[in-house]
């Protein structure tokens, strides 16, 4: 009796191996596309502070715009 269950409990420990470290590999290759993911966002699009900046110039654009509007109207 020994004899059979030491042979399947070593093939289930060896498969049980094997598909830990498939998964492990495929954990870490997600892992570095992830990063490479993050890095090429952070490089390529706009940093908060720029957009704040941004945002304040086209906010103060519209308020000249509407100051306008409102002089015009209430002529």
């Amino acid at each position: 009796m020994l004899e059979a269950v030491v042979p399947i409990a070593l093939a289930g420990a060896t498969g049980f191996s094997v598909l830990i470290t498939r998964l492990h590999s495929r954990v870490s290759a997600l892992d570095q596309r992830v990063d490479t993911f993050e890095l090429r966002v952070a490089s390529e699009y706009v940093s908060k502070t720029d957009l704040n900046e941004i945002v304040d110039r086209v906010e103060s654009h519209m308020v000249r715009i509407e100051n306008k509007l409102d002089r015009i109207i209430y002529k």
